[in-house]
């Protein structure tokens, strides 16, 4: 393997939308900075159950159901 291509990989501290904070292995930043999510498994829909809400820009989501309405979607 080629020498000085791979990038640095170093512990950084990730901070969860409750307050939380986890250490885990990056190639972000540099050691030991804290990066802040804004959306993480606690608080995002997807994880959480919650519904989310469709936006339905310029008509697209429409159109597509109005296309295959017979399929069952």
């Amino acid at each position: 393997m080629k020498a000085d291509i791979h990038p640095d990989y170093h512990l950084i501290d990730v901070k969860m939308t409750d307050g939380t904070i986890y250490q885990v292995r990056s190639t972000w930043g540099k050691e030991g900075d804290t990066m802040s999510l804004d959306i993480d498994p606690n608080s995002h829909p997807a994880w959480t159950g919650g519904s989310a809400k469709l936006m339905d820009t310029g008509g697209r989501v429409s159109k597509f159901k109005n296309k295959y309405a017979g399929l069952g979607f």
